[in-house]
């Protein structure tokens, strides 16, 4: 299962909206629930429905898992960093059968605690007024001592940073709306104790003893555009191709190589323990070098 996420404050269906695509034994299900709630339960009957059918789940959300590390730490939490701050989002973030949601009071709050100002997220819409929640980048990582990316977000070139909240290309609010579904699905007692978050409860290795696996998958790593038709959303086109691109790294035996990506060992306790990764990243993007006439001249 491969979704496409939104924080939408409204129900909405088409562009930029939420799109499910399930490829099995069975064929291919695509589905554009109206808002969350409703594609958590689409989610819920898609996992229950495979497991009966004596199947095993892979299901990838296009928004991180993990903060940079240090976040936990610093909201003062205790116990695994991940799961720490996972409950901590759960329990401040209202989320309305309507798509309506405080995941701007919910940044702002975290900012309070972490920093007693507007730091680290940043993006606000029109309207809202707090000191704890600024509409542009603060500049503040390197003085706070808190990284804007994840080790992850480095090697994938054009990956935005978690704490942005609003314009081209955020992701901070489908985090924060994101977080507690994946949650709320893997703790569901129908399957949780053969349930896992990769990387943070298998490791870097793909779990042979879990029927049900949830990782950040990000559809824009592999190249889509080509296998879109005409008049498709380009939405559903996305989901749809990487879909069928990890159905063949599963039948190919791809997909365990993608479980163990290449990650330094002296940074497996950063990935493992609270920043997460990427499932089929296993090399750094390379920026692409200048052609000759766009390469700068010597005077």
């Amino acid at each position: 299962m491969i979704v496409d996420w939104s924080a939408a404050t409204r129900q909405k269906k088409g562009r930029d909206s939420i799109w499910i695509c399930q490829r099995g034994p069975a064929g291919k299900t695509i589905v554009n629930p109206p808002t969350r709630h409703a594609a958590k339960a689409e989610l819920a009957e898609m996992i229950a429905a495979a497991l009966a059918r004596g199947e095993r789940v892979l299901a990838g959300f296009d928004f991180p898992f993990g903060y940079p590390a240090g976040f936990a730490a610093r909201l003062g939490l205790s116990g695994p960093p991940w799961r720490a701050v996972w409950d901590e989002i759960a329990g401040r973030l209202r989320d309305g059968e309507d798509n309506g949601n405080n995941r701007f009071e919910v940044a702002a709050g975290l900012n309070e605690r972490v920093s007693r100002g507007p730091f680290p997220f940043w993006g606000r819409p029109a309207g809202m007024d707090s000191p704890f929640l600024n509409g542009r980048h603060h500049r503040r990582h390197e003085d706070e001592n808190l990284p804007e990316k994840r080790l992850i977000d480095e090697w994938m070139l054009g990956a935005q940073p978690c704490w942005k909240l609003l314009g081209a290309g955020s992701v901070g609010g489908q985090v924060l709306t994101g977080i507690p579904v994946v949650r709320a699905l893997r703790d569901d007692p129908r399957w949780t104790d053969s349930a896992r978050i990769w990387p943070f409860e298998t490791g870097l290795a793909a779990p042979p003893e879990a029927r049900v696996v949830f990782a950040e998958v990000w559809p824009s790593w592999w190249d889509w555009k080509p296998s879109r038709a005409p008049d498709e959303i380009a939405d559903r086109a996305q989901v749809r191709h990487v879909a069928q691109l990890f159905a063949a790294a599963a039948e190919s035996g791809a997909l365990a190589v993608w479980f163990a990506p290449p990650v330094p060992a002296e940074e497996h306790a950063r990935v493992v323990g609270e920043e997460a990764w990427t499932l089929g990243v296993t090399a750094p993007r390379q920026r692409a070098a200048l052609r000759p006439d766009k390469r700068a001249r010597a005077p």
